[in-house]
């Protein structure tokens, strides 16, 4: 079948990659070349000579890094993602699936979130830059699908999570920031502090799952349209607080701040799609990804990814 390279092999889903042990997978990283340098990005491509893509290659951060550096964030993943398609195509790569997430959805969208509504507004302040960059992935998929035929395919995961996260206290990402604010605060014999009421709704997605998806779209998934990756199950923030204070045996106190903001509510989003095609595809439960997930950090902190 040929080399199937993976971009942004270094990172969450990436890693996750790694672990089915797939023969014929090329990982690669910023070590290996600069995805927002075209001669660099072509010359990796002439290297690696892949026939199928996995893009994962990003550059993400949490709220604060999004709304600090918008314009960062737009032209270094408008640059990577143009560049990696362009290239793909260039070097005749017969099948590419790229990455985007739930939050390049307009605003004000209705629930819940659906691959047609994607353009439907803009995408809330907070991460424009970031969304606005990652939307383009689908734009420029259906163009080159348009004039040549590339057959680039978009999947859009809803919040991933996982050993190899991003674990920054600051800039991490709701599960990772957690599961190391509540690891320093056992170690530290302190209580739990959590931004507000815990009553939030999320969708979670173990970064395992993903991968599995991610290699049965690019053998079965070729629709113009996104596809979401998600289970359709929501969870209240104070729930995941909990499995994680339980996985991790803390027994301080965990005390929910009303006074900080909660954010919206819920953002569900849509399955029907992935469940037309894939209708007994079992997700990892919440309580059994974030055990693994905490084994994982526990095994390798303070060597982890910040």
């Amino acid at each position: 079948m040929g080399i199937t390279m993976v971009t942004g092999a270094n990172g969450l889903v990436g890693y996750a990659l790694r672990q089915m042990h797939e023969p014929d997978l090329a990982y690669v990283s910023r070590a290996d070349a600069d995805l927002t340098d075209f001669n660099q990005t072509k010359a990796l491509f002439n290297r690696v000579q892949p026939d199928r893509v996995i893009h994962c290659a990003a550059e993400v951060g949490g709220i604060g890094g999004n709304m600090i550096h918008s314009g960062e964030y737009f032209r270094n993943n408008i640059m990577i993602n143009l560049n990696v398609l362009e290239c793909a195509r260039l070097a005749g790569v017969k099948k590419l699936i790229s990455f985007m997430s739930t939050c390049v959805f307009p605003d004000s969208c209705t629930y819940p979130l659906n691959e047609r509504d994607l353009h439907n507004g803009p995408p809330h302040p907070s991460n424009f830059g970031y969304a606005y960059a990652k939307r383009m992935l689908e734009v420029q998929s259906s163009a080159y699908r348009k004039e040549w035929q590339c057959d680039f395919i978009v999947a859009i995961p809803t919040n991933i999570y996982g050993p190899n996260d991003n674990w920054s206290l600051h800039d991490g990402h709701v599960i990772p920031s957690l599961v190391h604010r509540c690891y320093l605060a056992k170690k530290n014999g302190e209580d739990l502090t959590v931004w507000g009421s815990g009553t939030p709704l999320r969708e979670f997605v173990f970064a395992n799952d993903i991968a599995q998806l991610a290699a049965w779209a690019l053998n079965r998934y070729s629709e113009d349209s996104p596809i979401i990756f998600t289970s359709g199950i929501e969870i209240s923030i104070r729930d995941v607080v909990e499995n994680i204070a339980g996985a991790l045996n803390f027994k301080g106190s965990l005390i929910f701040d009303p006074s900080k903001p909660d954010g919206q509510f819920r953002k569900p989003s849509d399955p029907t799609k992935l469940k037309k095609y894939l209708p007994d595809f079992e997700f990892t439960g919440i309580e059994k990804g974030i055990t693994n997930t905490v084994e994982w950090f526990e095994a390798h902190y303070p060597n982890v990814r910040m």
